[in-house]
């Protein structure tokens, strides 16, 4: 798979650094030249030193046979503007963008070209709830403009599931069970197995359904 990354600060060449060791070709923007030079001299990195924010440099590096586009300067600003122009402009199948800001969360959808966008704060939040939080649902990431989700909930004492097995819990088709968290152990949910008090469910599902995983899992 073939792999731009926009920005070479820290997240960028880490999400590099890995994908290269997965095989992945990959390819780095950074706006500043002197960052760029330094990190060709010592990385095994292709680091093209360019504006990812203007058309003629991406055009320059063939960014239409690029798979995957990720927007992960520090500037908000600068990654939507690299998104939109990936999406509309090259046709990138899919672009991912990092949030900096998390006011600014609402920008980051498919109008600006964005298919996924990763909030670091808002994730961190989210992981600081769903380790103190029993009995809630967390939302720890947001995929496809809202349109998929993945949450997190602790069964507690009081859950309406305890006891159930899944296939007799009332969710929806759009609503999956994609894994449960057991004693510190990953359990397969298949459909006749049955949840327990202290289960952590992880579950993917459009925002509008969370009302329905709530009275399933949580209770009134």
């Amino acid at each position: 798979m073939r792999i731009a990354i926009a920005g070479a600060g820290s997240v960028g060449i880490a999400i590099a650094e890995d994908l290269g060791k997965n095989g992945h070709e990959v390819i780095v923007f950074e706006q500043e030249p002197e960052v760029a030079a330094r990190l060709n001299s010592t990385t095994d990195l292709r680091v093209i030193a360019g504006d990812a924010c203007e058309l003629a440099t991406l055009r320059a590096n063939n960014l239409d046979e690029v798979d995957v586009m990720v927007a992960a300067t520090g500037d908000d600003e600068d990654n939507l503007v690299i998104s939109l122009l990936a999406k509309q402009e090259f046709a990138v199948p899919r672009v991912i963008a990092r949030v900096n800001n998390s006011k600014n969360q609402w920008l980051f959808n498919e109008t600006w070209g964005v298919d996924v966008s990763v909030s670091t704060p808002q994730l961190l939040t989210s992981l600081v709830e769903e380790a103190f939080a029993v009995g809630s649902l967390v939302q720890l990431m947001t995929f496809d403009d809202g349109n998929a989700n993945l949450f997190e909930v602790t069964l507690a004492d009081s859950s309406p599931a305890d006891g159930k097995q899944i296939e007799e819990l009332d969710l929806g088709r759009e609503v999956v069970i994609v894994a449960i968290v057991r004693n510190g152990h990953v359990v397969n949910p298949t459909p006749n197995l049955q949840l327990n008090r202290g289960d952590e469910v992880v579950i993917l599902a459009p925002a509008a359904q969370a009302n329905a995983i709530t009275q399933s899992l949580i209770g009134h």
